[in-house]
């Protein structure tokens, strides 16, 4: 379905990033991981160390991988950088440390999306692939935590709903160029939560409750493959039914 695309995955070494890499890799596209760390397991793909803060390293991923195969058809942006506190509750947040996150986060989707447009506005055409969330679509179901020490992150909700809105922006923007820009939003996905916490998330969805890395992988290929040529804009939802 991807054969002879060149697809760059940021923050392919994290836990959905590895699924879009291999999931992209089986569909017989040309992946490069660029990430900030090396994946703790062994991917058959090129990696690139890059930073989504840093201009100069998105440039240059953006020359190397340019010149290697003379074009780019598509980046996706599915990394996670946060602070150690990212997680505290609401009242324990302090204000440098949301704002420290949204930069990351946010901040770096942003730069993302403006080098990689530039590069696709020069090359005539490209694909831009946000990750978001369901938490950047309706607000937190704070019951799903009752019993336990988890909470839903502040800036994690704000930082969400800036990713989709960024890419309704960007893809108005770009209106004519050529250049579709759309998001993914996953549930919740399974990393060794609390047992508690996965029963009473499995009550507000429809079937299977938190989501493997996997089941986000379907709505990633559509969005890479040429079946979605003309679905610009748009924030894909893929939750079990979390959001009804």
């Amino acid at each position: 379905m991807l054969k002879d695309k060149v697809v760059i995955i940021i923050g392919g070494s994290g836990l959905i990033g590895k699924a879009f890499v291999k999931s992209a890799i089986q569909n017989h596209a040309t992946v490069i991981n660029a990430d900030i760390n090396r994946p703790n397991i062994e991917l058959d793909c090129e990696f690139i160390h890059t930073d989504i803060t840093s201009k100069n390293s998105l440039d240059n991923l953006i020359e190397l991988i340019s010149q290697k195969y003379g074009k780019i058809d598509a980046i996706v942006n599915s990394a996670y950088p946060r602070t150690k506190s990212f997680s505290n509750h609401f009242f324990d947040v302090e204000y440098d440390d949301f704002c420290a996150n949204t930069n990351l986060q946010l901040g770096g989707a942003f730069l993302v999306m403006q080098r990689f447009a530039k590069f696709f506005k020069s090359q005539g055409y490209g694909n831009i692939i946000t990750l978001s969330s369901i938490q950047g679509v309706v607000a937190p179901k704070f019951q799903t935590y009752k019993g336990t020490q988890m909470s839903s992150p502040v800036a994690y909700s704000a930082i969400k709903a800036g990713v989709i809105h960024l890419s309704r922006y960007l893809a108005k923007y770009l209106k004519g160029a050529n250049i579709r820009v759309n998001c993914i939003s996953p549930g919740g996905i399974l990393d060794n939560q609390n047992e508690i916490f996965l029963n009473q998330y499995k009550d507000v969805c429809l079937n299977k409750g938190m989501l493997d890395p996997s089941d986000i992988c379907g709505a990633l290929i559509f969005l890479l493959s040429d079946y979605s040529e003309f679905i610009n804009g748009q924030n894909i939802i893929v939750d079990d039914g979390f959001c009804l």
